[in-house]
């Protein structure tokens, strides 16, 4: 794993990490009963077990049932020392800091929800978050990580995920982790140094890659973006997965050369914040005239959003209705030299739609 905050690279003091905030808590505020209110290094270890049973019976790690030793050794409360959830007329802080004991236990507990937490607000909206953890697992499991695969992550947000990605490699040098704002990136470093992790977190276009840290086998995005960027292509080894949120959905990727690359949707709904910097989203087309069944149909709305416009609803509902009501897996993507495209069934059928440069 690359160095500990002690400076050295022990493996069996790894192996102890899975106990560490039963040990302290790092909450700051001492966690015990005598600070005036329950346990927290107690109910921080309860909390994270039962959400590690809770994303067991999902079967979201079915695919890669290892992940599971990671998310329970990983406290995901120190990567969210605060967070807002949504009341009527605005947002709520929850702050592990807080002195009434009985907000520090609802922010505890609340870390531990199978949720995602709104991080970072900006105007009243949300730019930063930390993903639903049975997302994180299942999209994890798909990335189907091997012993020693160099990960690239675009989107650092808490650090929770490439804290996760450390564990589950038992190197921080295998793990790179970008974002373009730099106060992202210094609070992921904060909590992940914090938790015992330091994986290479950079602060840049996640779009461009991070070409000094590669070649990679793994590419993880937790961020929405219009098309797959040929930079990550360039900067994977062939073979290599690549897995990222498009309109919706989850493409999962496999790079046949620096220029090539093909794969499908996973089955699961996904909704990430877009990525920075990256291209500004279409307005929605309407949907006036179409069936109320089809307007609310998340399926349908996922075919939309793929086409990104480019196809007028009335007919994108009568291709939907011809095919039967599609699923995501039948959707999937293509990237071949100069062009990038969307399409149902066939990558050469009749179904196809262009993606953005």
């Amino acid at each position: 794993m690359g160095a500990h905050a002690d400076g050295e690279d022990d493996r069996d003091d790894r192996g102890d990490r899975g106990d560490w905030d039963d040990q302290n808590d790092g909450t700051g505020t001492g966690g015990g009963a005598g600070a005036g209110g329950p346990d927290l290094a107690a109910l921080a270890g309860r909390a994270r077990a039962a959400l590690v049973r809770e994303i067991d019976a999902s079967g979201a790690w079915a695919a890669d049932p290892v992940w599971r030793e990671a998310f329970a050794a990983v406290p995901r409360h120190l990567f969210v020392p605060y967070y807002y959830v949504a009341v009527a007329g605005g947002y709520e802080r929850r702050w592990g800091e807080s002195p009434d004991p009985v907000a520090r236990e609802r922010w505890l507990r609340g870390a531990y929800q199978d949720a995602p937490l709104a991080t970072r607000l900006r105007d009243g909206e949300l730019v930063s978050s930390s993903s639903q953890p049975s997302l994180m697992a299942r999209m994890l499991a798909e990335l189907r990580v091997t012993d020693g695969d160099r990960v690239l992550e675009i989107g650092a947000g808490t650090g929770y995920n490439a804290a996760l990605l450390a564990r589950r490699l038992g190197d921080d040098d295998l793990v790179t982790s970008v974002d373009l704002e730099p106060e992202i990136t210094e609070t992921a470093r904060t909590h992940l140094a914090a938790a015992g992790y330091r994986p290479v977190v950079v602060t840049g276009d996640g779009a461009r890659g991070v070409p000094e840290r590669a070649p990679f086998d793994r590419i993880i995005a937790t961020c929405e973006l219009p098309a797959v960027p040929r930079a990550w292509l360039a900067q994977s080894v062939p073979g290599a997965r690549v897995l990222l949120p498009i309109a919706t959905g989850l493409a999962v990727l496999t790079v046949r050369d620096a220029a090539h690359a093909e794969g499908r949707f996973l089955d699961t709904p996904a909704y990430f914040v877009p990525l920075r910097g990256g291209e500004a989203e279409a307005p929605p087309p309407s949907l006036a005239g179409l069936p109320a069944h089809a307007r609310e149909d998340e399926l349908f709305r996922f075919l939309l959003a793929l086409t990104r416009g480019r196809t007028d609803p009335r007919e994108a509902y009568g291709l939907w209705r011809r095919a039967g009501r599609p699923e995501r897996e039948r959707y999937g993507i293509t990237v071949r030299g100069e062009r990038a495209w969307a399409w149902l069934d066939d990558p050469e059928g009749p179904n196809t739609w262009p993606l953005p440069d």
